[in-house]
């Protein structure tokens, strides 16, 4: 196919796919097929496979293309993105059109009603008529750069259809999960062992926070487009629905229940209505919005705070129900935290049969008084999570037991501790607890960690409901045959993974102090703890006042170890692990350290960015923190150094604005070497 001939099939195929896109997604009307579809994306991806001169920003196939971002870049917004007023009452949402009336004047204004949508509110931005930026709304003033993970959203137009669109549009939506996409993104997220989300709204907030927008692109985000921002060059219509439409004829979403309704009596019914089908719709709402319609209005109307005058949140009641509180149980968590649950009588709430409850901690048992045998009022909070909001007093039996947490773990008998300040309890046996020993293998394996290659989540699933593994020891202790007979494995795989368990031995003492799981013990505090002790015994023998005595290490982290090391279980484990301590990489105490003076490096704040030919990252870091330097992840005022190897990133240019000194490869390697 000749370069003009190809132009103009890529001209056609986009507009093509284009039409397509605004039936399916802003008409909900598909014309086609989704194969015929599919063909259609493959022809143009084909061509312009062939042809990358024609790639444009704008075309359908540049939904995903950017690399994963290393920090999301701050955006200003021209005009602030406002939170909106809460009324809970029909007679707050009369005294709202009162207000408005005695304002503009006139018998009766007419609103524009639409569901408030418990999802994301963002910003996006085009220019003549292509998309070139999208932001979250932040604090109102200030949000951050979600550009890439927006583009991947099916439903949001890289470029605007049709015509009449001002040169400069600033669109503003919300961005939500379908109950369904909900579900089965959940589904996903178990069966390969991630976090599950609470909620829709929680999932669409992580997902379109993702720094890697191919994570993003696998999330069933969707959007509906409700009101603008910036317009330059060029006029909306005089009315806030008209807009609106014509936002649906540029290819934006907008929301099928949008309405008009004539004065408060009109919006009240508006309200009931939804509220009624609030149970059938695909997506979590969570109350209405009325804004007046005519735009000269609104803009008589003014704002007051950080709210505009024209608007109101009409907010739906939370769905609660009474039941009876049959018993309190304790979950311990992947990470130690003890939960104490509500064990309830069933109870529908919201169409939903609730059986649990969370009671969240301690604090929020005694603070709402709940006793086993308690009359209680149920809400699934965020139309998810079930809680329980109070106690009715009036239907206490006269006999009912109050809960207090356990001082031993409900699952491993080790010691439980709360530290002053703090409203979890933990159970102390990380090293030895059941209920932890999953989330205690994965992160002892974990590459920053013990690297044992090959030991993913899906096999420490399996090693643990086979009973092969109760304790991190006992993987020096698997056998080959064992291993084998695992699903999915083989004799080559189990070889595999016993040749990196065996290799894993030769490690250093930072890296197999993270490896345990300390509380608050991250890379750089065990790398200072190694390097100040230089034995795992001179660590384990450490009181309190000797641990403060680190640089680095205050009373809470002092705490967590001397607690941690002093755990029978856990020091059972650690005395298992011997033909692994026998081989650790020890340093030598260093003296000059402890008579509290500093490493040559220490007090200065280092960031790594780019590729570095000489070694790895994680090499360029253990170096800096071995002669006593800090590594941190993002370019502050704090910063001292950014060391930039090969194609740096946003972090060099923002090290360049803040004046921070940025060295290249070479004069890195000379600082490493001249101390």
């Amino acid at each position: 196919m000749s370069n003009a001939s190809s132009r103009a099939r890529v001209k056609e195929l986009r507009k093509l796919i284009d039409h397509h896109n605004y039936q399916y997604h802003v008409l909900d009307s598909p014309e086609i097929p989704d194969t015929e579809y599919d063909g259609l994306f493959k022809e143009l991806l084909s061509i312009e496979d062939s042809h990358p001169e024609l790639i444009t920003p704008g075309s359908p196939t540049q939904r995903v293309g950017a690399t994963p971002l290393e920090e999301f870049a701050k955006v200003k917004h021209d005009i602030p993105m406002l939170s909106l007023s809460n009324a809970f009452s029909d007679q707050e949402i009369q005294d709202f059109d009162r207000r408005v009336r005695d304002r503009v004047g006139g018998a009766s204004i007419e609103y524009v009603a639409e569901p408030k949508m418990d999802g994301v509110a963002v910003s996006l931005l085009y220019e003549d008529g292509v998309l070139i930026r999208g932001a979250t709304r932040g604090d109102g003033l200030t949000g951050e750069d979600v550009t890439h993970n927006v583009r991947t959203i099916g439903s949001v137009p890289l470029r605007l259809l049709g015509a009449g669109y001002p040169r400069v549009l600033e669109v503003r939506g919300e961005v939500y999960m379908t109950t369904q996409g909900f579900e089965a993104l959940n589904v996903r997220q178990r069966q390969h062992d991630r976090k599950v989300f609470a909620n829709p709204r929680n999932a669409a907030a992580g997902s379109l926070r993702q720094l890697d927008p191919r994570v993003t692109v696998e999330r069933p985000l969707e959007i509906f487009f409700h009101s603008f921002g910036k317009v330059d060059d060029g006029e909306l219509l005089q009315t806030h629905y008209d807009t609106l439409m014509r936002f649906r004829d540029w290819g934006l979403r907008v929301c099928p229940e949008t309405r008009t309704a004539m004065g408060w009596q009109q919006c009240l019914e508006y309200y009931q209505d939804l509220l009624n089908r609030r149970g059938h719709l695909d997506y979590a709402v969570d109350g209405v919005v009325y804004k007046v319609n005519a735009i000269e209005q609104q803009r008589e109307l003014g704002f007051i705070s950080r709210a505009p005058r024209w608007a109101i949140a009409h907010k739906f009641p939370a769905e609660e129900e009474l039941t009876k509180l049959l018993d309190i149980s304790v979950q311990v968590g992947r990470t130690g935290t003890l939960t104490p649950v509500a064990r309830l009588e069933p109870v529908s709430v919201g169409g939903v049969t609730v059986t649990n409850a969370t009671l969240h901690n301690q604090d929020e048992v005694e603070r709402k008084d709940v006793r086993v045998g308690d009359t209680v009022i149920v809400r699934r909070a965020g139309d998810v999570i079930p809680e329980i909001v109070a106690v009715v007093r009036s239907k206490r039996p006269k006999r009912t037991r109050r809960f207090k947490l356990p001082t031993k773990c409900p699952v491993c008998e080790s010691d439980v501790v709360r530290r002053e300040g703090e409203a979890a309890a933990r159970c102390t046996g990380g090293l030895f607890c059941p209920a932890q020993r999953r989330e205690a293998i994965r992160h002892f394996a974990s590459r920053r960690a013990m690297d044992i290659e090959g030991l993913g989540d899906k096999l420490v699933e399996q090693l643990d409901e086979q009973g092969l593994v109760h304790d991190l020891a006992d993987l020096y202790k698997l056998k080959l045959e064992d291993i084998a007979e695992l699903e999915h494995m083989g004799r080559k795989s189990a070889a595999n993974l016993i040749e990196a368990l065996e290799a894993s031995k030769d490690t250093t003492l930072a890296r197999f102090l993270y490896a345990l799981g300390i509380r608050d013990v991250g890379e750089t505090t065990a790398q200072t703890l190694a390097t100040y002790y230089g034995s795992l015994a001179g660590l384990m023998r450490a009181n309190r006042d000797d641990l403060q005595r680190v640089p680095d290490v205050g009373p809470v982290v002092a705490d967590n170890i001397y607690t941690f090391f002093r755990e029978k279980h856990n020091q059972r484990v650690i005395n298992k692990l011997k033909p692994v301590i026998g081989r650790l990489k020890q340093p030598r105490p260093n003296p000059t350290t402890k008579l509290g003076h500093t490493l040559p490096l220490s007090n200065k704040t280092f960031v790594l960015t780019g590729t570095l030919t000489s070694m790895s990252r994680d090499k360029a870091k253990a170096a800096l923190q071995a002669l006593g330097a800090k590594v941190v992840g993002s370019v502050s005022k704090k910063t001292d150094y950014v060391v930039a190897g090969a194609d740096p990133g946003s972090k060099a240019t923002k090290a360049m604005k803040l004046g921070v000194t940025t060295l290249d490869e070479d004069r890195f390697l000379d600082l490493i070497q001249d101390n």
